[in-house]
């Protein structure tokens, strides 16, 4: 089996696509010290950065940034380690009261999203929790949604959308690949 790859994204495709989720956060849910940013370990961290940076330029004040890694939440592998440990969250300021936006590069079965929810249940009690993600390929298993979204793609079985972050993978581009048999 070979795998084809499509570019869906470059450079400055991202670039766009992040400027514009910065100001939807802005836009639709609270000023910058009403918000904490909490990105989904690996890609989702970097890109919660990406958008504090994003905020800050236009409102002059950077939100709170925070990293969180849902493997011990997730309810669809094997848990090496007490899902109450507290070790996978880094957060540096109270989510009480918060809008807590959590930041993923992509969104597909909504299962890292329920993770990271429970997650942040676990350490406070946020105003409201939104989510935000890059790449929404749709296809759900459970009832969750990106409140914002970079870009819609239509993936289906068998296509894996990989998000290339400059500061992980040294290029900053989103890709569709599908695995095809030899002919």
């Amino acid at each position: 089996m070979a795998e084809t790859k499509h570019v869906i994204m470059e450079r400055a495709d991202l670039g766009k696509a992040i400027h514009r989720m910065a100001r939807e956060i802005v836009e639709k849910y609270a000023a910058p010290a009403e918000l904490v940013l909490i990105g989904i370990r690996s890609r989702g961290v970097h890109l919660a950065r990406r958008l504090a940076r994003k905020i800050e330029e236009g409102e002059k004040l950077a939100p709170t940034v925070a990293v969180i890694d849902v493997t011990p939440y997730r309810d669809d592998r094997q848990a090496e380690s007490d899902a109450t440990a507290v070790g996978e969250i880094e957060i540096l300021a109270a989510i009480d009261g918060k809008t807590v936006i959590l930041i993923d590069d992509v969104i597909f079965r909504g299962r890292t999203i329920r993770a990271a929810m429970e997650a942040v249940e676990r350490i406070g009690l946020p105003k409201r929790i939104v989510v935000a993600a890059l790449i929404d390929r749709g296809a759900r298993e459970l009832p969750i949604r990106a409140d914002i979204v970079g870009k819609n793609i239509d993936a289906g079985d068998g296509q894996r959308v990989n998000v290339y972050l400059e500061e992980s993978d040294g290029i900053d581009q989103v890709t569709l690949a599908k695995w095809q048999e030899k002919k």
